[in-house]
């Protein structure tokens, strides 16, 4: 059996240790980067967050990341306590103390903040937000494709757990990617309330047949940016690509299949459920969209 990998893995960098993190206000060493017993987020999972790379001095995407923490706060009834310019300014501020010009990755994290009382009310959370940034020195490291299993974990419907909600509840996947380890694989394949095949516990999905890509209809998963650019990319170069409905048959027939995500921007899959796909290494296509992708970084943050 081959090592365990993640869509996450990252070369280990030294640096990690004397971080500094952003925590209400305070850029903080890392061992004083603490929230309470009592926070809303750590009792609960009560909160939202986002996920940004810092590529040549530049957070990829940031006004459509901070837009969807915004519409995510907003769902949920969250007031941040700062505005876009302010939750710019604190990730830029917390870039700055830790000196990290590229190659770097910052979780933004807000959460509904401190209780009263160690219950489920969100009246008990009086205290205001909490707000961390944590920002660490990454480059991914990935020896080999990544392999799936498929699980019988879904991502449900909008009535239940919203998918397309950025939340700090996501025992759904963290049990779904245990579900994928125990059968030998990396990670979930997840399928939709319809049987459809859907998205990853950490990553959107796509395959390749016959020289078009595939993904979901985008109604049972976390509507990635990096999916998005993806498919905008396909469109803007002549690549095939639609938003539809699929099945496990054919996922298993498919030429490639890769994920996307902000971390690991497109993530080539080797096997799902033990079937070989493609050649088992990156595909052509993969690789094309992987070049366009990057010329995209390279013009955004030239």
């Amino acid at each position: 059996m081959t090592d365990k990998m993640s869509t996450h893995q990252a070369e280990e960098d030294a640096r990690n240790e004397e971080i500094l993190i952003y925590v209400n206000g305070r850029i903080v060493p890392k061992a004083e980067a603490t929230v309470s017993v009592y926070d809303s987020g750590f009792m609960l999972g009560d909160g939202v967050w986002e996920g940004l790379r810092l590529y040549n001095g530049c957070w990829a995407f940031m006004d459509e990341h901070i837009d969807r923490l915004f519409e995510a706060a907003k769902a949920i009834d969250l007031d941040i306590g700062l505005d876009r310019n302010g939750v710019k300014n604190a990730v830029l501020e917390t870039q700055k103390a830790n000196g990290m010009t590229t190659d770097a990755h910052a979780r933004l994290m807000v959460t509904r903040g401190v209780k009263t009382r160690p219950f489920q009310h969100p009246q008990l959370s009086q205290q205001g937000p909490t707000k961390v940034i944590i920002m660490e020195h990454s480059r991914p490291k990935l020896p080999r494709p990544i392999n799936l299993a498929t699980v019988p974990h879904l991502r449900g419907l909008p009535m239940t757990q919203d998918p397309k909600l950025n939340s700090h509840s996501k025992l759904n996947c963290i049990i779904a990617c245990i579900a994928a380890e125990k059968a030998g694989a990396d990670e979930a394949l997840m399928l939709d309330v319809n049987g459809f095949v859907n998205t990853t516990n950490a990553c959107n999905f796509f395959i390749v047949r016959k020289g078009e890509v595939w993904t979901s209809t985008g109604d049972y998963c976390m509507n990635g940016i990096t999916r998005q650019k993806v498919i905008d990319l396909c469109r803007a170069n002549g690549i095939p690509v639609h938003e539809r409905n699929y099945s496990l048959v054919d996922t298993y027939g498919a030429d490639e299949a890769f994920l996307t995500g902000t971390f690991g921007a497109q993530t080539p899959v080797g096997e799902i459920d033990g079937r070989v796909i493609g050649s088992g290494q990156m595909g052509p296509v993969t690789e094309r969209i992987r070049g366009l992708y990057k010329a995209l970084i390279e013009q955004e943050c030239a």
